[in-house]
């Protein structure tokens, strides 16, 4: 099988009429990752080509294996056309999804399916070269074992917290120790070309692609994780900002307090509304009194994570839930500003604190009804996220599918 075009946009020589075939073949096989299978005369309007062309296109799309004919359409009047489509098996791409403690990572085919995928992989991010050189290592570790080629494999998306350019390849937040882009380095190591992306992003990405999103174009999709992380799409495109750092929704200036952001900065949306402040409530209501059937010896009061505080309200502990509700007010208030701003179809709440369900959405509609504009709510529907942890990953591998696959005309 020949993946040269699909990976012909990293070379500069390419011009003329084989840039231009290259350029239309990606748009075809983009209109079938979207549509699905297509007859010849829909992809002639869809993308604006003579029939001739869409036919030469189509056989030497098939002679290098990536399309296949699916027979005839049954469901027309008429003589049925032959459908046309992606073939599931030619081409493959890499998801890894990383957190503090854990790793998902998964692979997808052109059909955007799941092919193999393994969840919470021990792992500790760290802003070390030593962490950076066991990230390598898993994903190595995860390829070596898959019964797919590693020629087939056209991609790898790597999802990362904080601060990164996707368009550049660079992290600020995590492994940036050189002048080289990190997915440089990191493609490099593994042999695959790598997009890196923040993790909220690729959240939105994955809910907008294959998720609780259905047809709206424009959506906010919150990460309610230890901190609070946005990803936008506006327009049904992902939103990244001029330096592609937006979505710091976790920072905005909401509260009046001396409480110290992770930032750096007091007043943030996360030091009342994230993990992080749930976490430090339900530490200091402890050493004040409170039960908890989480909490036998205050001795070991610090071993408590996010984790554990939602699983505990998840079993009708008072004290979880309690607290997550104050969360949720809080949070209310961001997204209200949020929905003003912005004026989205629809709001997604993903990330940890989002499996509290009714927990944390009841008293967040609460708010959102208090602190936002009536004519403005009242077209903004919330959703709690489809994908729930695999959010993260569908949207890393979907996403290096969509950016193998863009094209510049």
């Amino acid at each position: 099988m020949n993946k040269l075009f699909l990976t012909e946009q990293f070379n500069d020589s390419i011009s003329g009429v084989a840039y231009k075939t290259i350029q239309q073949k990606k748009r075809l096989l983009a209109y079938f990752a979207e549509h699905g299978p297509t007859a010849i005369g829909d992809l002639r309007q869809a993308l604006h080509l003579s029939v001739p062309k869409v036919t030469a296109l189509l056989n030497e799309l098939m002679d290098e294996q990536f399309v296949k004919d699916y027979g005839k359409d049954n469901s027309t009047g008429g003589r049925p056309p032959n459908l046309y489509g992606l073939a599931a098996e030619s081409a493959y791409f890499l998801g890894v999804d990383v957190h503090r403690t854990f790793v998902h990572i998964a692979l997808t085919d052109f059909q955007k399916n799941i092919v193999e995928i393994k969840e919470y992989v021990p792992y500790t991010l760290a802003n070390t070269r030593e962490s950076l050189s066991a990230l390598c290592q898993l994903i190595e570790g995860f390829i070596s074992q898959l019964q797919t080629p590693r020629e087939k494999i056209m991609g790898a998306g790597i999802n990362l917290t904080g601060r990164v350019n996707s368009a550049t390849g660079y992290s600020y937040s995590f492994f940036h120790f050189q002048d080289q882009p990190l997915s440089q380095i990191i493609g490099d190591e593994i042999g695959i070309p790598v997009v890196v992306e923040n993790d909220s992003r690729a959240m939105a990405y994955g809910e907008f692609a294959a998720g609780v999103v259905e047809r709206e174009r424009n959506v906010l999709f919150l990460n309610l994780d230890y901190g609070i992380g946005m990803g936008m799409v506006l327009d049904g495109q992902l939103y990244y900002g001029k330096s592609g750092y937006s979505g710091e929704a976790g920072h905005m200036p909401v509260f009046d307090n001396n409480i110290i952001c992770q930032c750096g900065k007091k007043g943030c949306l996360e030091t009342e509304a994230s993990g992080w402040a749930l976490l430090e409530r339900f530490k200091t209501r402890v050493r004040n009194g409170a039960t908890t059937q989480l909490v036998q010896n205050p001795e070991h009061l610090e071993d408590i994570d996010l984790e554990a505080i939602i699983q505990a309200a998840q079993s009708d502990d008072v004290l979880a839930i309690e607290l997550i509700a104050e969360i949720g007010e809080q949070l209310g208030r961001g997204i209200a500003a949020l929905i003003n701003v912005f004026n989205p179809e629809l709001v997604v709440l993903g990330g940890s604190l989002a499996a509290t369900g009714d927990y944390i959405r009841l008293p967040l509609l609460s708010a959102l009804n208090k602190y936002s504009l009536s004519l403005v709510s009242n077209d903004t529907e919330l959703k709690v996220s489809d994908l729930g942890n695999r959010a993260g990953v569908l949207g890393a591998c979907l996403l290096v599918q969509h950016k193998f696959l863009s094209t510049t005309d």
